[in-house]
């Protein structure tokens, strides 16, 4: 790892992104594509745009993802997560802000697995008592 770069791993559900935070324009990189081109979704890219915003650094920094596991949702919270530690390792004032809105706080919900006897996680095959 180079002296001039940040890295924040952040994980959601199964997926899994190691994010390097270095000194540029707020270009956003995701697994060799560009953000938009990467997350579909408006919801997605206010997601991981979430942690620059708090802390007024939407033009600082270029940020390169790598992201495997899970689906798009996961990644995109794995992606918010990560980027939230690498700008605390960063600058450390920047840790107030993001830990107040939940950005550091790994999101620890995960599927239930599914039971033996049973269709699925929770629901039961229909009771008949005749």
């Amino acid at each position: 790892m180079a002296v001039d770069q940040s890295l924040g791993t952040g994980r959601r559900k199964t997926a899994i992104a190691r994010v390097y935070l270095r000194a540029g324009t707020g270009k956003i990189s995701i697994n060799g594509r560009s953000d938009a081109d990467y997350f579909e979704t408006k919801t997605h890219l206010y997601v991981i745009r979430q942690p620059l915003s708090v802390t007024d650094s939407e033009t600082r920094y270029d940020i390169v993802v790598s992201v495997l596991g899970g689906g798009k949702s996961g990644q995109a919270g794995a992606v918010r997560h990560g980027i939230a530690r690498a700008l605390v390792r960063e600058d450390e004032n920047n840790l107030r802000p993001l830990r107040a809105n939940g950005f550091l706080t790994r999101d620890s919900r995960m599927v239930e697995r599914k039971k033996y006897g049973q269709p699925g996680a929770r629901k039961k095959f229909q009771f008949s008592k005749r």
